[in-house]
């Protein structure tokens, strides 16, 4: 993947590391691609800490490996932010200590970093960091790509009958008006149809509009949050992969804190503000509770329906050997297979399904528009 920089010209001009956790520890770029968004999301994340880890493993060291990532940078703020951590580990603050001053960096983040700091294992924590986010990039794609295709065609199916409704019927309404006459049943539905749609069609999208405003703007609510997490895991087809979704992204965040020697209460803390689901941010807070009280962790979570059977059992097997991220880790794999396969197999019976049903109901119209005609030439014949 290393395509854009001479790791071994730029050791040759940097000034050895100077000891200290940080010291001995590089990366490829990929700024070309991901600098095309503006905020430091996960996209930029993967890349900055895949890099960084890179870099100090190469022997470069942090103000160096910093001069270099700074340099990559196409978007202006993301070289600010990144320049004034550079300014703040210059003079003497440590690199999660000058992280928790930004706010794209979470806590998750800079704590991971602080125990990678810690236990001089900072690359390998970096280089975790970086795998994290790039699953979670995976997810997301996952989702949209089982999404995408049948948003479009259900928005041009709505397109095209929406112009058929208002524009193609009231032209054959016309003509049927002063041909006189009575008309079918099924068209007379659809010119009804027609003529309501030019009456409340303008109402109906304004208040659509403002039914998204106030959601959008009630996004962060508890009451908000609680109902749309409710609504969304009873989903038909959806709900189940969407659970799955966030499943895999609990695992995830679990595989990597208490792979980085994160003490089990802060872990479940860190991981609760980073899952982002309402269920399991809630339940997170009972567990976390359970397990400072000396309970197990997998009986703690088997306490709520959002955790499945298989999870509980393959944690609580981490627990007995110890070995919790690796079963996170295997857990949240599982996850994202089972998601991939399921908008796979979601994106390959929509798009028939919908396709079938923009051509019935097109068909409806029109044949509800020419059924008046073939009766008139009938009565001609």
């Amino acid at each position: 993947m290393s395509n854009g920089i001479d790791i071994h010209r730029f050791r040759a001009k940097a000034k050895p590391a100077t000891g200290g956790p940080m010291a001995g520890q590089q990366t490829t770029w990929l700024t070309k691609d991901y600098t095309l968004v503006s905020p430091f999301g996960d996209k930029q994340k993967e890349a900055f800490y895949h890099e960084l880890g890179i870099l100090l493993q190469a022997g470069i060291d942090l103000k160096a490996a910093f001069d270099m990532l700074i340099g990559q940078q196409q978007h202006k703020k993301n070289a600010a932010m990144l320049s004034a951590v550079q300014r703040a580990v210059v003079q003497g603050s440590s690199l999660s200590a000058a992280m928790q001053q930004h706010r794209p960096f979470t806590p998750y983040e800079y704590h991971s970093v602080q125990i990678g700091e810690e236990t001089g294992k900072i690359a390998s924590v970096l280089q975790d960091l970086a795998v994290f986010f790039r699953k979670r990039m995976k997810q997301k794609r996952q989702i949209t790509s089982a999404l995408t295709y049948p948003f479009i065609v259900v928005l041009v199916s709505f397109g095209a009958v929406f112009f058929m409704m208002n524009f193609i019927v009231p032209m054959f309404a016309d003509i049927f008006q002063r041909s006189g006459g009575d008309l079918p049943a099924i068209t007379q539905f659809i010119v009804s149809v027609s003529e309501l749609s030019r009456t409340y069609a303008p109402l109906v999208l304004l208040a659509l509009a403002a039914l998204a405003a106030w959601l959008y703007a009630r996004r962060n609510r508890e009451g908000h949050r609680r109902w749309t997490a409710w609504l969304m895991l009873r989903l038909p087809v959806f709900g189940p992969m969407i659970r799955k979704v966030y499943l895999a992204r609990f695992c995830n965040s679990m595989a990597l804190l208490t792979g980085a020697k994160i003490p089990l209460v802060r872990a479940l803390q860190l991981c609760r503000q980073m899952v982002g689901f309402y269920p399991i941010e809630r339940s997170l807070t009972a567990v976390e509770a359970g397990v400072m009280h000396g309970s197990p962790l997998h009986s703690n979570l088997a306490a709520f329906s959002i955790y499945d059977a298989k999870l509980v059992a393959l944690v609580k097997v981490g627990e007995e050997v110890n070995q919790l991220a690796d079963f996170f880790g295997k857990v949240a794999d599982q996850y994202n297979d089972e998601v991939e396969y399921q908008s796979a197999t979601i994106a390959a019976l929509l798009e028939p399904l919908i396709i079938v049903f923009l051509g019935l109901f097109v068909g409806l119209i029109l044949i509800a528009m020419y059924l008046p005609m073939f009766q008139m030439g009938d009565m001609f014949g």
